[in-house]
């Protein structure tokens, strides 16, 4: 007869760091309120050998040298779109867990349900369903057209439910929909707290890596755009993937946050239709389509996501402030990053907008994650202020630093071709980044410092 006992934790939301006891402030992250009590549940003191091995190998205390280990190439199939595999590395991995969040009406849901529509045709797929019901999947299936006659579908919440049945069916991959709603019986606590969800998402990788079969995750985001659950969670999957969009946009980015068998900070892109989400395969053609009349404070920069570069448009707006006050909104970059790159203006290049309202935006909804937009922001800003209208064919690029210099970017002459390809006949750049050829169809103009590049203007 076995003996149980009650385990419990305290563990911190924002880092994941644990504690003996609940304590205000966490000592790790600084993070104030954030430690939770996690009641593990009661633990049996023999432990079934199913829940051995949490990367699904043997247990044995067999030491190898890294010599020793057979190598083989990494067995992966295909999504069915280029954009989610490019995100993914170039697929599916087997045995890998996936876990993709994103705002309520991204389309989570709807792209999940049309890969595995897609890879039901030549596999085993199973799509386990605990926020939506049968019925309500089956109808979005039917609304977009997909073919329903292969995928097979679940409707359960208790995680042990899930893999018993999934032992059975044998999928090659299993999207459980959504990590927040499913549970584990030997947990006290209700579905979605930090002891569920950690808990449960463990259980899950576990039979992920024990069958071999590619577990996708759906979670849901907080306020702040992260993904909620611990911050634990991120380092027991695979792959972590944020699905991004606004409601009144119809395209939809897909990025990297995390990925074991790839590149990170990939963007893949995505349009929302009526035929459910569509892969845009030349993205910078969509971003860059923009008004016949040209204005002031608008300019266009190269920004490196992953593998490739995409060409965006930086829009800024300059007006006098009626508050004591003056606003600095920021939608698309860091907003921080703005006011320093204010400040940086006003001391190396003479001009003062300490008493105007300051509005910059990237088009498209796409979010800048890179420093090369300094320069872009600053010029169009400029732009706006002077009521100066930019060349149309004008291309901008670099990061700015405190002291006004303008420093180089990585992968400056694949940003230059990508620019020559799309029609553009001069750019602006770091003189780090002054390209070697002089047949790349466009004229580079290069600067060391923030005056050189106003003077350019």
């Amino acid at each position: 007869m076995s003996t149980k006992k009650t385990n419990s934790a305290f563990v911190c939301n924002e880092c994941g760091a644990d504690f003996k006891k609940w304590q205000g402030q966490c000592p790790e992250c600084g993070a104030w309120n954030s430690i939770v009590e996690v009641r593990l549940g009661p633990t049996p003191t023999n432990r079934s050998a199913k829940f051995e091995g949490y990367a699904g190998g043997a247990t044995g205390n067999n030491v190898q040298t890294l010599a020793e280990i057979a190598l083989g190439d990494v067995p992966r199939f295909s999504s069915g779109t280029s954009e989610f595999d490019r995100v993914l590395g170039g697929g599916f991995v087997p045995g890998s867990v996936v876990l993709i969040g994103g705002n309520p009406g991204a389309g989570k849901s709807t792209l999940l349900l049309q890969t595995l529509c897609f890879l039901a045709r030549n596999m085993h797929a199973l799509y386990v369903t605990g926020e939506e019901s049968l019925q309500q999947v089956a109808m979005r299936a039917q609304r977009l057209g997909l073919p329903t006659d292969k995928l097979q579908m679940l409707s359960e919440t208790n995680v042990e439910t899930i893999c018993a049945t999934a032992q059975q069916v044998a999928p090659k991959v299993m999207v459980v929909d959504s990590i927040q709603v499913v549970h584990m019986e030997d947990i006290s606590s209700a579905p979605g707290s930090v002891s569920q969800v950690r808990e449960s998402a463990a259980y899950l990788t576990r039979f992920a890596k024990q069958t071999g079969t590619v577990v996708i995750l759906v979670g849901h985001v907080t306020k702040d755009g992260s993904l909620a659950g611990p911050k634990v969670l991120e380092h027991m999957i695979d792959c972590s993937i944020l699905l991004e969009g606004d409601n009144d946009s119809r395209f939809r980015t897909l990025r990297g946050n995390k990925n074991r068998f790839g590149a990170v900070n990939e963007l893949g892109v995505f349009a929302m239709t009526e035929q459910g989400m569509r892969e845009v395969n030349n993205p910078s053609a969509i971003f860059l389509q923009r008004a016949e009349d040209p204005a002031p404070g608008s300019v266009v920069m190269v920004m490196w996501e992953g593998t490739r570069p995409l060409l965006i448009e930086i829009q800024a707006l300059v007006d006098d402030s009626h508050l004591g006050n003056p606003r600095r909104v920021a939608v698309g970059m860091d907003q921080n990053r703005l006011s320093m790159l204010l400040a940086v203006l006003h001391r190396h290049g003479g001009i003062m907008v300490g008493d105007q309202d300051v509005f910059v935006n990237v088009v498209g909804g796409v979010r800048v994650m890179e420093t090369s937009a300094d320069l872009a922001v600053l010029l169009a800003i400029v732009s706006s202020f002077r009521d100066k209208i930019l060349p149309q064919d004008l291309m901008v690029f670099g990061e700015v630093g405190l002291s006004g210099e303008i420093r180089p970017v990585p992968s400056g002459q694949e940003r230059l071709r990508e620019a020559a390809k799309h029609g553009f006949k001069k750019a602006i750049v770091p003189i780090g980044n002054a390209p070697r050829e002089k047949n790349l169809g466009i004229e580079v103009i290069a600067v060391k410092n923030l005056q050189e590049a106003l003077s350019a203007l």
